[in-house]
């Protein structure tokens, strides 16, 4: 492995010994390895070892050097790393303080990459509806229809004479689908039939009321009924205002939206779908029609997640339990099939936010780029690298790989530039930070930057990683976790993150660690630098005595548990008893806790057992050898199925987490004296059962005299006595 530092032209400081003591490695401090010092890199681009270049603003123009380079392994055989170190420690006021962080985002790049995952596929042969006025869909078809398959669907305004491209007419009833794979369902309701109209504008001219337009359809509101226009349009047979309303399915690759209200209201639409509205920043609409200049082809994406059916908590017989991933989700990607006792994930719709792997409580959805225990790896790495560095109370910034990357990067460049001068801010620094800039002299004013603790860590999204993660990196050692979110998130992704937050600090405050462990940082973008800024100074919280070493597992509740039984094993209230409190003692949670305990309330269950077919983690159990209802609470998800299925309202949820060993083991939380038979005595069901059964069916016809009796026996006794019955007929006395 070769890694090639650079202090940017000396406006960085870099400790090249203690970074080569912390990596283990040899390093040699280059001051403009993309100008003077190229031949350094090219160097080490012949070189058949892994390479890390510490920069990430000239990748382009070292990539292109690499092949141009006689010698220089390819870029295919042997990728260069490039990993940030300026914008993220070293243009700060904490840059000198910084070089633990530096060499464990150094660490971090020398990871292999995560698995491959599977891939989803997008076919486009370029069909493109554009749905709009006429004037402003043609204009755009103009500068597309090189290269696409343009229709338009007619809102109104004014078309041109002549037809380049068809258009259809009537009501958008639906529009399903995405990119290659739109579904369009329009009912036609006006008079005119634009298949039929030859656009001789013979009805425009002899309508009365001008209700006839250059779109060709007839305004209902306007018309009064001459009907002059179908006379003029006898020959060609247009119009009819006594036409049976027909529906009409077409399928397009692509669909530009230029209605005011899109037809796809979630926060991700479908991609091959853009919505611009009329009044749109024309720079919307060219960014538009770039990329639908290039959306015809083949084109693959990450299949974002895996499932597992067997331990979802949707529903049960029919039985609707936790709906937390259908809820959260912002691409209307995920929906509820109860007949199947499942969600069903629709992976073309699927944007990979993650935030459904998050709110599920029983991993039964879980997040696969990178996998859980891939990013668990990086977190390790990190928090170890970082603290054997020297590093202390370190802080898990995570954040967004695109707006929140560039935030970050306009901190630190935000923070360069304001160092405190003699003199004020030049005017396009100014310009640079915006009304916010203050006077470089003033020290209070300027822009620190990222601190030297704050260790950041770029996710596809900001919401893909939830409680368990978070629990583990605190139990390994970090001091704080906090997520990044900008404006680029759905309302539902912030809620959600913000309610997991309210339980892990729960945790961790329950358990006696002081401190905010846990923050929701919400930024718009460069405005709010000197708000993040002073944001990311905020006071460090306690961590734990002793760092975990275990590594994230692929299994979210086993994760979880690692990360339980670590912090309380080094919890503050600890006590010598070998568990965390005392045997009663317990952390009270915020809904929606994946935590929690079951309240049975022993004079109303019957021991029916529905509650235990329905439990999708195992946490309610019989017992086969008497009638008891056991309940294990490290299982519980507190999904509420065994609530909405017990017939008798006994069961009531109750979010915590239990501090005792017993958490681990099943305990009796209902049991109930067994009947015994009537003729046999032999034991079956409870008392309970069949006294509230003999109560329910003593009125019914069917459960007189000696049928009410035979529910008192055992299933044995009840055949035997049936057969030997002289007062039932049986089939051979008919």
């Amino acid at each position: 492995m070769t890694t090639l530092i650079c202090n940017c032209n000396q406006t960085m400081p870099l400790d090249e010994a203690a970074l080569s003591l912390a990596l283990d490695e040899p390093l040699t401090l280059h001051r403009t390895l993309c100008r003077r010092e190229a031949p350094a890199f090219q160097r080490a681009v012949r070189s058949p070892d892994e390479l890390v270049v510490a920069c990430t603003q000239e990748a382009r123009l070292f990539s292109q050097l690499a092949e141009q380079t006689d010698g220089a392994v390819p870029a295919d055989v042997r990728p260069i790393r490039f990993v940030n170190i300026r914008e993220t420690g070293g243009w700060g006021r904490e840059a000198a303080a910084s070089t633990p962080k530096m060499a464990a985002l150094l660490a971090l790049a020398k990871l292999p990459d995560p698995q491959p995952v599977p891939t989803v596929t997008f076919r486009s042969e370029g069909r493109l509806l554009v749905v709009g006025p006429l004037e402003q869909a043609e204009r755009i078809a103009a500068t597309v229809a090189d290269v696409l398959d343009v229709t338009l669907l007619s809102t109104g305004g004014a078309g041109m004479q002549d037809r380049p491209y068809p258009v259809l007419g009537g009501k958008v009833v639906s529009l399903t689908g995405w990119l290659g794979a739109f579904k369009l369902t329009r009912e036609l309701t006006n008079p005119i039939d634009l298949d039929l109209c030859t656009r001789c504008n013979a009805c425009v001219a002899a309508c009365p009321e001008g209700a006839i337009g250059l779109d060709y359809q007839v305004d209902m509101a306007a018309c009064k009924g001459h009907r002059a226009c179908v006379s003029r349009c006898e020959v060609a047979g247009a119009i009819s205002f006594s036409r049976t309303p027909a529906t009409y399915a077409d399928e397009f690759d692509l669909v530009l939206d230029l209605r005011v209200t899109p037809a796809f209201t979630q926060h991700a639409p479908p991609q091959g779908y853009w919505h611009v509205r009329p009044d749109a920043d024309p720079a919307g609409l060219l960014a538009a029609v770039v990329a639908l200049r290039d959306a015809v082809g083949e084109f693959d994406k990450p299949r974002f997640f895996q499932y597992k059916a067997s331990v979802c908590a949707h529903g049960r017989n029919q039985t609707q339990g936790c709906n937390a991933c259908v809820d959260v989700c912002s691409a209307s990607a995920i929906s509820g099939d109860l007949k199947r006792q499942q969600i069903k994930v629709n992976p073309h719709l699927c944007v990979g936010c993650g935030a459904c792997t998050t709110v599920c409580p029983t991993g039964a959805l879980t997040y696969v780029y990178p996998r859980v225990d891939d990013q668990g790896q990086r977190i390790k790495t990190l928090l170890q690298t970082y603290a054997r560095a020297g590093g202390k109370q370190a802080v898990l910034l995570l954040h967004s790989q695109d707006a929140g990357t560039a935030l970050i990067n306009d901190l630190g460049r935000a923070a360069a530039l304001t160092q405190p001068q003699p003199k004020p801010v030049a005017s396009g620094i100014a310009r640079f930070l915006g009304a916010q800039a203050p006077a470089a002299s003033d020290e209070a004013g300027t822009i620190r930057g990222l601190p030297a603790r704050v260790l950041p860590l770029a996710l596809w999204h900001a919401a893909s990683l939830g409680l368990e993660v978070w629990l583990s990196a605190l139990a390994q050692g970090a001091s704080q976790v906090w997520v990044l979110m900008t404006g680029a998130e759905a309302p539902q992704y912030r809620d959600a993150v913000r309610a997991q937050m309210a339980v892990a600090q729960s945790i961790m405050t329950g358990l006696g660690y002081s401190g905010q462990h846990l923050q929701l940082i919400e930024v718009r973008d460069a405005r709010d630098l000197a708000a993040l800024d002073a944001t990311l100074a905020a006071p460090a919280a306690q961590t734990v005595g002793k760092p975990a070493t275990f590594v994230a597992q692929p299994d979210k509740r086993a994760t979880l548990e690692l990360a339980l039984d670590h912090l309380m094993q080094h919890a503050p209230h600890r006590t010598s008893g070998g568990d965390a409190g005392p045997a009663d003692a317990s952390v009270p949670l915020p809904v929606p806790a994946p935590l929690g305990t079951v309240a049975v309330d022993a004079e109303r269950c019957t021991l029916c057992l529905s509650c235990v077919s329905a439990c999708p983690a195992g946490a309610l159990q019989d017992n086969p050898g008497q009638p008891q209802l056991r309940f294990v609470e490290k299982n519980c998800v507190q999904c509420g199925l065994c609530v909405k299925t017990c017939p008798e309202d006994a069961i009531n949820l109750q979010p915590r987490l239990w501090l005792s060993g017993e958490r681990l083991r099943p305990r009796v939380v209902a049991e109930a004296k067994p009947w015994q038979c009537v003729r046999c005595n032999k034991p079956f069901g409870t008392a309970k059962g069949i006294e509230a059964m003999l109560a329910r069916l003593g009125g019914h016809a069917m459960f007189q005299g000696d049928a009410l009796e035979r529910l008192k026996m055992c299933s044995d006794c009840r055949v035997i006595d049936l057969y030997s019955s002289t007062t039932e007929t049986k089939i051979t006395d008919l």
